[in-house]
């Protein structure tokens, strides 16, 4: 197979309903890189490169330019040299893990189409369908129930509360849409904004309430992994660990997770009860897929997460989430709120289920 031509599209990206977190205030958009992929054979193959500035400190133009660093070279790369392949490109975007995981997941849509095999078939095949979380942001505890109704009407059976600004406010919220749903599963993602003291005391508060809570505690900084040969950073685990210890709540690690040094160092330390894999700041499915080896390995959860992205990065996540045992929760919701997202999924979602098809790569299209 021969690359013959990468096209690198930018785009901004809309939500239709802004939301805060504990470390954001009125999210309202989304950015997006966009890469196509066409080849001697016929085929056309898709990646994107989707990024939360909060988390990686990337930006569009910086995305938008390492991208097209890469698509320079990638019509030397054989893609189905997966390996070879993604290794050069990562040289070349060594500080952005969402263009990593653009040609990463674009390579991996190639090779679908090749071997004439769905993604999640190709990685594993170990399901067809998972349930997926809808986030709530931060907000009253009016206005909470008020959304969480809506997203039950809209078929969503669990939710993950976003917070961290305020513990007892969280207990209220989390208190609150328990009693006006009691069927759907409550999930808490703090992002990082409590003590331990505070992530206990919410924990034990929702022990009845909630499935897991996730990244109670600060990550260790400075963010990222550190360069190959030299172990994770160990400040920030030490209170996650503690946390972990004592919560009678399962506690994921989400932005304490950058990559496999974090995830050994995380699984070594017993830091946290499971993992939260994002393929956008791990840097694709290549990094994802020895997060979550590592995680089994260790007889830990793993959770396929993601960011504000297009239905084609998601696709990407679910194919990787439905390849693997140790995936046991799925917060997969980030392309559901875009307005103008050029991707047609090619997966269905039906009362909370994401659901594959039999279309060959990412099973996806995209209209630009």
């Amino acid at each position: 197979m021969q690359i013959t031509h990468v096209e690198v599209v930018p785009l901004e990206l809309k939500l239709r309903q802004p939301y805060q977190t504990a470390y954001r205030d009125a999210v309202d958009r989304a950015a997006a890189v966009f890469i196509r992929i066409d080849t001697r054979q016929g085929d056309v193959a898709w990646g994107c490169a989707a990024f939360d500035p909060a988390l990686t400190g990337e930006t569009l133009e910086e995305v938008t330019r390492v991208c097209q660093t890469c698509a320079d070279h990638a019509v030397d790369l054989n893609p189905l040299n997966t390996e070879y392949a993604l290794a050069k490109l990562a040289g070349l975007a060594e500080d952005s893990p969402s263009a990593r995981c653009a040609f990463d997941i674009a390579f991996y849509d190639l090779l679908g189409l090749a071997a004439g095999m769905p993604l999640h078939r190709l990685l594993g095949g170990y399901r067809y369908r998972i349930q997926t979380s809808i986030t709530l942001g931060i907000a009253s505890v009016q206005e909470t129930v008020e959304r969480a109704r809506q997203r039950a009407r809209q078929g969503f059976r669990i939710l993950k509360l976003k917070g961290g600004l305020d513990p007892e406010e969280d207990v209220r919220r989390v208190r609150a849409v328990r009693a006006a749903l009691p069927r759907l599963i409550l999930r808490l993602d703090a992002d990082g904004g409590y003590s331990v003291q505070q992530a206990l005391d919410v924990a034990r508060a929702l022990e009845d309430s909630l499935e897991m809570l996730e990244q109670p505690t600060p990550a260790p900084e400075p963010p990222g992994d550190p360069s190959p040969g030299q172990a994770a950073p160990a400040r920030g685990l030490e209170d996650l660990c503690q946390v972990t210890q004592y919560s009678p709540v399962p506690i994921l690690a989400d932005q304490s997770l950058m990559g496999p040094p974090s995830a050994l160092e995380i699984a070594g330390r017993r830091a946290a009860h499971g993992m939260s894999i994002k393929l956008a700041t791990c840097g694709g499915l290549r990094c994802a897929r020895q997060v979550d080896a590592i995680a089994r390995a260790a007889h830990m959860d793993t959770m396929v997460g993601c960011i504000n992205e297009p239905a084609l990065a998601i696709a990407a996540g679910l194919g990787l989430a439905l390849s693997s045992p140790s995936v046991r929760y799925a917060d997969l919701d980030g392309h559901f709120d875009l307005e103008n997202d050029p991707t047609v999924p090619g997966f269905r979602f039906e009362e909370g289920w994401l659901i594959a098809t039999d279309v060959p790569g990412l099973g996806c299209s995209v209209e630009l």
